[in-house]
C-alpha cells in the first residue's frame, strides 16, 4: 500500500479539490484499490512498483492538467509511515502538539545543519532521514517552523501530517 500526501489542497478555501474527483483521477492514471482520507489530500493505493515511483509526477500533473493547481505530492509506503512513527523523537511529548513533516528527499547534513533550533521557542524539531518530527506545544499554526522554511533550507519538498492523520493513515492501509 502507498501513500500519496498532497500538499496545500483544500486549505483556507485554497486548491478546492473534491476528493471524489481526487480518487477518480488516481484511479485514471492506472493505479488500483485507490482511497483518500479526509479533505487535506492523502491518497491510499496499489500499483506496480515501476509505475507507483512515478506517481508523484503523475498526480501533482493531473491536477496541474484538470485543476490548474501547482500542489507538491510526497510518496511513502505504508510501512514507511509506520517506521517513521516509531522513530519518533518527542515520545513524551503530548501527540496533539506532533506533526511529522513528510520530505520529498533525504537532506543533506551540509543543509540539515543550516536550521536554526531556536528560530521558534519553545518548538522543537528533529530531522531523521526523510521526515522532520514537529513538537509544537502553541500548535503547529503559531509556529515559524513552516513547510516554506524548511523547504528553503533544506532544498527539499515538505507535507505535514499531525499525529492524529498519521496514525489513520497507517490503521487504514492495514499496516
Amino acid at each position: 500500500m502507498w501513500i500519496a500526501l498532497l500538499r496545500g489542497i483544500n486549505v483556507g478555501g485554497k486548491n478546492k479539490l473534491p476528493m471524489k474527483e481526487l480518487r477518480e483521477l488516481v484511479e485514471k492514471l492506472g493505479f488500483r484499490n485507490v482511497r483518500t482520507y479526509i479533505q487535506s489530500g492523502n491518497v491510499l493505493f496499489d500499483g506496480p512498483a515501476a509505475k507507483v515511483r512515478k506517481a508523484p509526477e503523475l498526480v501533482a500533473s493531473g491536477i496541474r492538467e484538470r485543476w490548474g493547481y501547482d500542489v507538491p505530492v510526497v510518496l511513502r509506503t505504508a510501512d514507511e509511515i509506520g517506521a517513521a512513527v516509531r522513530r519518533n523523537p518527542f515520545r513524551k511529548a503530548d501527540p496533539k502538539y506532533l506533526s511529522i513533516m513528510f520530505l520529498a528527499d533525504e537532506p543533506s547534513v551540509a543543509r540539515v545543519s543550516t536550521l536554526d533550533p531556536d528560530r521558534s521557542p519553545p518548538d522543537r524539531f528533529e530531522v531523521i532521514g526523510r521526515e522532520i518530527y514537529l513538537h509544537a506545544p502553541n500548535g503547529a499554526a503559531k509556529s515559524k517552523l513552516t513547510n516554506q522554511y524548511f523547504d528553503s533550507k533544506l532544498s527539499t519538498v515538505s507535507t505535514a501530517r499531525n499525529w492524529r492523520t498519521v496514525h489513520k493513515l497507517i490503521e487504514l492501509s492495514g499496516a
